[in-house]
This record gives C-alpha cells, structure tokens and sequence, in this order.
C-alpha cells in the first residue's frame, strides 16, 4: 500500500476557502466535471480567473498534483474564455500545449489565468498561466475551433 498521499495530506496547506473569497463554483452538470471538481471562478479586473484546490483524488503516486489535471483546468479556463469572448459559440481544443514549472502539493489553491491571444471568425488562439499564490507553476497555450450552431 502507497502511504504517500497519507503523507502528503499530513502535511497540506491550510484550507483554503474559495467562496468566502469571493469565488463561484461552476456547476458543471457532467460525470467529468463532477469527477475532478469543484472548479471555481471569479473575474478580477474584468478577467475570468479559474481555480481548484488540490484534494487526494488530484495526486499522483508521488502524492503531488497529476499533470493530467492542470492540463484538465487549463482547457477549460481557455474554452470558457473563448466561449465568454466569442459571445458564447461553442468550441472545440484543436491544440494544447503545457508546460510544468513548478510541482503543486496537496491542499494548494491552483488558479489559472487565461487570456485571449487573438480571435478570428474560425479559430480563437488561447494562453494561460498558472499559479499557487505568486508562484508560477503552468504556461500554457491552446487553439480552439468555433463550432457552427
């Protein structure tokens, strides 16, 4: 038995509260969403922000954060976006590229900052960084496909 994330839930941050903040649970309404939520939102300076806490079901074998899961916010930070910029069309990830900066541990509140490279009438080009606190932990960029109707 791996006693690892035992471990590292010895050791875990402080809760954070997100809602007492100020932070939005997105209601997702899919086995997905449900399996690797709660994601939170909140726009600061008129730009959406995106966020989870890092709970056990998020570690690897090593008892820190799965890449998978940055990888799972930063398409859908970016999607959001897009669709929020884009007057609400829907999308579809053409390309995801990521870069891991920095190891994320267990209770950590990861937030992901996306923004708008550019938008034309069939693609929107995304990027976004990561962060727990000031700490850079993600870059990341993306395409995404305007679907029709």
């Amino acid at each position: 038995m791996n006693d690892k994330p035992a471990a590292a839930a010895a050791n875990a941050a402080p809760r954070f509260d997100p809602a007492a903040h100020g932070w939005e649970e997105i209601v997702n309404h899919t086995a997905f969403g449900d399996l690797v939520g709660p994601i939170w939102r909140s726009d600061q300076d008129g730009k959406p922000r995106f966020a989870f806490i890092v709970a056990p079901k998020h570690l690897n074998r090593s008892g820190n954060l799965h890449g998978g899961m940055l990888m799972t916010l930063a398409d859908q930070a970016m999607a959001m976006t897009a669709r929020q910029a884009t007057g609400g069309k829907r999308h579809a990830t053409i390309e995801l590229n990521i870069q891991f900066v920095d190891g994320v541990k267990l209770g950590e509140f990861v937030v992901a900052r996306p923004e708008v490279v550019r938008a034309t009438r069939s693609v929107v080009f995304m990027e976004a960084k990561m962060f727990v606190g000031e700490r850079l932990v993600v870059t990341t960029n993306g395409i995404w496909k305007i679907l029709e109707a």
